[in-house]
């Protein structure tokens, strides 16, 4: 994953596991701080019923992937068109 493709407040999800956090692949989390110019990112984990953060820590770009809610067009001017 690109990092200029990972924004504040972009859903991710890790690609990898971190037992030593009790996080695991497919776990969902927000970006809440990009660090380092982009080089890493502070990603919160809350639990969805409650809205308690579980877990924030910084992470790598190639450690998350970044949740698409809604088509994606691999041509950004396509995107602009109305529908």
């Amino acid at each position: 994953m690109k990092s200029k493709t990972i924004k504040l407040l972009d859903v991710v999800a890790l690609t990898v596991d971190l037992p030593q956090y009790n996080l695991w692949q497919g776990q969902v989390g927000t970006v809440v701080e990009i660090l380092a110019n982009g080089a890493a990112f502070e990603v919160e984990f809350s639990d969805h019923r409650t809205g308690r953060t579980y877990e924030s820590i910084g992470l790598r770009p190639e450690q998350i992937i970044v949740l698409h809610f809604e088509p994606v067009s691999p041509d950004p001017q396509l995107a602009m068109l109305p529908v």
